[in-house]
């Protein structure tokens, strides 16, 4: 047993003993009298019940606050008869005191209780509220939602607790949402006992049978009522997602992360900024090549008078902190390798009113330093825009920076090129297919051709080769997978003992296996497509861990659950569960442009504005994903 598990189990227990001792406080001494008052039926006057419980004095007050807690917690447990108790004995202010503390202290363990067991509720929410609880989580009208179920008198205080704890409320923002809108629903039945005291029995049986015919009213119409509502979170603004019109800024927002950057590169990168045209026009539309993470700062500071507006990877869109930085930037995000109506709305608007807009068109970055392939639907894009295309070419970016890198190297040396590549006049006269190659043949890159041109250049890292068994998987020398590890600057199999070095320059040494990675990396892929060819039933397969976007804006990501992932040629197929419930989730191979992967890390999808993030148990097998990926959707690799 685990610690964790160990601590939950202790928990629990101490949980259940705090009820049993609560439970004999209710039901010893002058306690009892309490609770038996309100369900017998006697001949007692309200003035002889009032005075009765008055007697036990801060033992009533207690008890009242603690019945109030029970009734939250045990979410079986109704919550009027201890209200109208409440009201009956203390009065409509003293009474509703009684009951808030324990409807906060009942709240708080709620909120512990969810914390330790996780976020397994969703689909018992689903199921029993009819409500769509993903796009309410994505909404910002939860707390709406939550006042309104306060307000429905069939539906225990604790469940509705329990639901505020699955949108993953910091806990101030949570008990104050959750005591705050209770109390008027808490108030109407300290007001029935209350009443009960200072008006005749025809006023409170009055409201008792109001009361009654309101909770016959919403089970008559629950489904309807909960239509509505799911009609009115569908309606409203999905602060998830990018519908928001693009921001525009001011180029000065920009000088902070321009010295910040710059500040962070000091000593490691030197960058030469080469404008061949002094200035664009606009509107406009920069492409640029993606070698590193980093790319970014580079083009930001080439375009930096021009205010620009990004198009960046919606996975950074989830978590609210970045979202808003990035909106403050005019950034604007992009479900990658997805159709995204929105995301090209957003960019149709930046051009209509007359900014630049910038985007890395292969949408991901470059696996061992060479340029990747774009899809065929920018090109249509371009021409449909109408207006002029720059070109930033980066040189020297993925070995300050690869992908599967820890750091910046010190010792890169980095080239940002600024031209011209279309101008509106040409590009009306210009085929698709003839914007694709100019497009294309400017943005090409190839790292290890590059630094054969610049031999002064040397990388310095302690660490240069760690990560590179994330991208280099496979032993040349014994043919095993996943045997290849790294430390320091040495690559090696754990297996057959085989050991190379990486060089200053990435090359390695000795070279009898391959110059460098790239090499190495293209044999491997060879092998894939060798194996696919032969084998017609080729599949890899994998137990994953699920991810999804977070609700909360807190993070970006949540385990959603947990399952086998298998890539063939029918698609990507997921069997496993999600949010509790299993599921069998497949994207068909036509639906697939690439498998987007990050590094030893994850490989991943997106489904409109919602990504499949998948873990799987072999770490340095996401590239494998990727590369079959890829593989599926050449025609030799169909061919048996």
């Amino acid at each position: 047993m685990s610690k964790a598990t160990k601590i939950k189990l202790l928990l629990v227990i101490a949980f259940f003993v705090v009820l049993i001792l609560l439970g004999w406080f209710l039901l010893t001494e002058e306690n009892v009298d309490i609770i038996v008052c309100v369900f017998k039926n006697d001949d007692l006057t309200n003035e002889q019940i009032q005075d009765k419980l008055s007697q036990l004095g801060i033992r009533g007050n207690i008890t009242i606050s603690v019945l109030s807690m029970l009734q939250v917690v045990l979410t079986f447990l109704p919550s009027e008869p201890t209200q109208v108790l409440a009201g009956l004995t203390y009065g409509f202010w003293h009474g509703l005191a009684c009951c808030m503390v324990g409807v906060f202290l009942g709240n708080s363990i709620i909120f512990v209780l969810y914390k330790l067991f996780g976020d397994k509720l969703n689909a018992y929410f689903d199921k029993e509220l009819h409500l769509n609880i993903n796009k309410l989580s994505n909404s910002h009208i939860i707390t709406v939602v939550v006042a309104t179920l306060y307000l429905l008198p069939v539906i225990p205080y604790g469940m509705i607790c329990f639901f505020a704890a699955t949108m993953r409320m910091k806990y101030p923002k949570y008990i104050a949402t959750t005591v705050l809108l209770s109390t008027p629903s808490v108030a109407i039945g300290v007001i029935l006992g209350h009443t009960a005291l200072a008006t005749s029995w025809k006023v409170s049986l009055s409201i008792f049978i109001i009361l009654v015919l309101l909770i016959v009213v919403f089970v008559i119409k629950k489904k309807a009522f909960f239509a509505w509502l799911n009609d009115y979170i569908d309606n409203s603004r999905d602060v998830m997602s990018g519908r928001f019109t693009v921001k525009s800024y001011h180029r000065r927002n920009l000088h902070l992360p321009f010295f910040v950057s710059r500040i962070l590169m000091h000593g490691k990168v030197k960058v030469k900024y080469n404008y061949k045209v002094k200035d664009i026009e606009k509107p406009s539309i920069t492409l640029v090549n993606h070698g590193s993470f980093i790319d970014f700062a580079y083009a930001g500071a080439m375009l930096r008078k021009h205010a620009p507006n990004f198009v960046v990877a919606r996975l950074y869109f989830y978590k609210k902190l970045y979202r808003n930085f990035l909106r403050n930037f005019g950034c604007f995000p992009k479900s990658m390798f997805c159709a995204d109506l929105e995301s090209a709305k957003n960019c149709l608007q930046v051009l209509k009113r007359g900014r630049a807009l910038a985007m890395m068109p292969e949408a991901r970055l470059s696996t061992v330093g060479r340029f990747e392939d774009i899809q065929e639907g920018t090109y249509a894009f371009l021409k449909k825009a109408g207006v002029t295309v720059y070109v930033i070419k980066l040189e020297g970016d993925y070995f300050a920076r690869p992908k599967w890198g820890d750091k910046l190297r010190k010792g890169a040396y980095v080239e940002a090129t600024l031209d011209t590549l279309i101008d509106k006049e040409e590009l009306a006269g210009l085929s698709v297919d003839q914007i694709k190659e100019r497009v294309e043949k400017a943005l090409y890159f190839d790292e290890f051709e590059w630094l054969k041109e610049h031999p002064e250049i040397h990388y310095k890292s302690k660490t240069l080769a760690v990560g590179l068994e994330n991208i280099i998987n496979h032993c040349p020398a014994c043919n095993e997978k996943y045997t290849i590890r790294t430390k320091g600057n040495d690559v090696y199999c754990e297996k057959c003992g085989m050991r190379l070095t990486l060089n200053d320059r990435y090359g390695f040494e000795p070279n009898e296996y391959f110059e460098n990675f790239a090499k190495w990396y293209d044999w491997q892929k060879e092998e894939f497509r060798r194996r696919m060819i032969e084998d017609e039933s080729f599949a890899l397969v994998s137990k994953v861990e699920l991810k999804n976007s977070a609700k909360d804006g807190r993070r970006a990501l949540y385990t959603a659950g947990h399952g086998v992932c298998t890539l063939n040629r029918e698609g990507l197929t997921y069997v496993g569960t999600r949010d509790g419930v299993e599921i069998t989730k497949h994207f068909p191979l036509n639906d697939i442009y690439r498998l987007l992967f990050g590094a030893g890390e994850d490989f991943e999808i997106y489904e409109g504005k919602e990504i499949y993030y998948f873990i799987p148990e072999e770490k340095r097998s996401c590239v494998d994903w990727y590369i079959v990926s890829g593989l599926l959707k050449e025609p030799v690799a169909l061919e048996v």
